[in-house]
């Protein structure tokens, strides 16, 4: 499944982008908690390099099967929402697939709500990093960026790709001083082994703008969209973590300084 899919994404990032003010999405939605701080507007984009073994939004794996927008659309729906997630202390969130598939559309909305005044959060693998400008990291307000694995190896088996440009763009963030939510799905079998944990710790403990860890344990809520779009989960027969998991995992983030929840 996984070999055909990365070759269409391949063919997409060759794709010359739309103009800045129009961009592929497949839905927007309001959330609490998960992806910023407050109530965040939250924009999937669609289209992504990776193809995670654990992705919870498979139905936004190719730019094809999304819904093209302008950003005009999008900031004339946040403005929908606008009081109360200010209120809430929330913001909006450009999430996907991945924004940076799609670099123009994801800066342009996240300088127009920068520069309105609303909290703005990108949500990225860090993956295609190098396609993020400064200027568009200068209107991110939060990156939230998902370390998979610390183990190159683990990584590729994983989500289909190399580990070393997020770690790049992790790097680069912290020397502009980026404020960082790191996202690390504990996933029995996969990526909770120990040497893998405490690889993330150390590497987080070192860049000095990571201001907490999420750790997010593994769910099977998404087998009913594999179902829907005639797709197999890969991981159906893995159970989410024990809280004894949990809270080893946490205490090694804890050893080396770094917060997590």
């Amino acid at each position: 499944m996984r070999e055909p899919l990365l070759r269409d994404t391949a063919a997409e990032l060759c794709q010359t982008e739309s103009a800045a003010g129009s961009g592929v999405i497949e839905s927007w939605d309001l959330s609490v908690g998960v992806d910023g701080p407050g109530t965040r507007f939250v924009v999937f984009t669609c289209g992504c390099p990776l193809r995670c073994l654990y992705c919870h939004n498979p139905e936004t794996w190719r730019m094809r099967d999304g819904r093209r927008v302008t950003v005009d659309d999008v900031m004339t729906e946040v403005d929908r929402y606008r009081r109360f997630i200010s209120v809430a202390g929330g913001g909006v969130t450009v999430s996907g697939g991945e924004p940076l598939l799609q670099p123009r559309f994801t800066g342009e909305l996240l300088r127009r709500c920068h520069d309105s005044g609303l909290h703005a959060a990108l949500d990225t693998s860090g993956f295609l990093g190098d396609r993020a400008s400064d200027a568009l990291l200068a209107d991110t307000d939060l990156v939230l960026l998902d370390i998979k694995s610390s183990d190159p190896e683990g990584y590729r088996r994983l989500t289909g790709g190399s580990l070393e440009p997020t770690l790049r763009f992790a790097r680069r963030l912290a020397d502009l001083g980026r404020p960082v939510w790191v996202r690390f799905v504990l996933v029995p079998g996969h990526t909770d082994d120990i040497e893998n944990v405490e690889g993330l710790a150390r590497f987080v403990a070192m860049l000095g703008n990571v201001e907490r860890v999420d750790v997010l344990p593994f769910h099977r809520m998404a087998a009913g969209k594999y179902a829907r779009l005639g797709l197999t989960f890969p991981l159906a027969d893995v159970k989410p973590p024990d809280r004894a998991l949990l809270e080893r995992v946490h205490a090694q983030f804890a050893a080396h300084g770094v917060h997590s929840v």
